[in-house]
């Protein structure tokens, strides 16, 4: 999937000034970066562990270290971004509470974007008697790296629970924004957010 298909993209960096300090967990190929380098001139990091994707992230020009996200991030300094992005790989972490607690030691800011759950085709399929499959959802259950789904409501559950402050959201379906019934009808969210009180 390019940046262009990518609705989150935008999102995201329409939250980031120009020249900040961005890592990106789970970078994949290096496209969100190369997108944040071109539109906002960011300076950052990915983190990825995939042999395949970081040759792609070296090609695609992103300055990479090859590490496991859920063994956290003790390499990185308290503080040392402006923002931390976990985009599209929350669903695929094992430790989100942990992981979450670190974006925010070592970022003064987090991004998340993550497939809805709660989108009303999901639920249909579900009710259907089927895993759901989509373009925010492209893998059968055998072969999926997902390993903890949520909904908007659970994200914003999650939040209130560990003390993690949403300063802005944005959901999306197919590129479009969505603002009444969000959790029903969004397929995207993503969640701008800091350490809370």
């Amino acid at each position: 999937m390019s940046a262009t298909d990518r609705a989150d993209f935008a999102a995201i960096a329409a939250w980031i000034p120009r020249g900040a300090s961005v890592l990106d967990l789970g970078c994949g190929d290096g496209s969100l970066l190369r997108y944040l380098k071109e539109a906002r001139a960011v300076r950052g990091y990915g983190v990825e562990i995939s042999d395949l994707d970081i040759v792609s992230c070296i090609a695609n020009g992103v300055n990479v270290i090859q590490n496991d996200l859920d063994a956290g991030l003790s390499d990185f300094e308290n503080g040392a971004f402006d923002f931390v992005i976990l985009s599209q790989t929350l669903q695929a972490t094992r430790h989100t509470e942990p992981l979450i607690q670190e974006m925010l030691r070592v970022g003064r800011e987090g991004i998340v974007s993550f497939p809805n759950f709660g989108y009303w085709r999901s639920r249909l399929d579900v009710l259907l008697g089927n895993m759901p499959v989509s373009r925010e959802l492209p893998y059968q259950w055998y072969d999926t790296p997902n390993v903890h789904l949520c909904t908007l409501n659970d994200f914003e559950n999650f939040c209130r629970t560990y003390c993690v402050s949403v300063t802005a959201r944005r959901v999306m379906t197919g590129g479009r924004e969505v603002g009444w019934l969000p959790n029903l009808l969004g397929s995207t969210a993503v969640y701008r957010f800091q350490r809370g009180v």
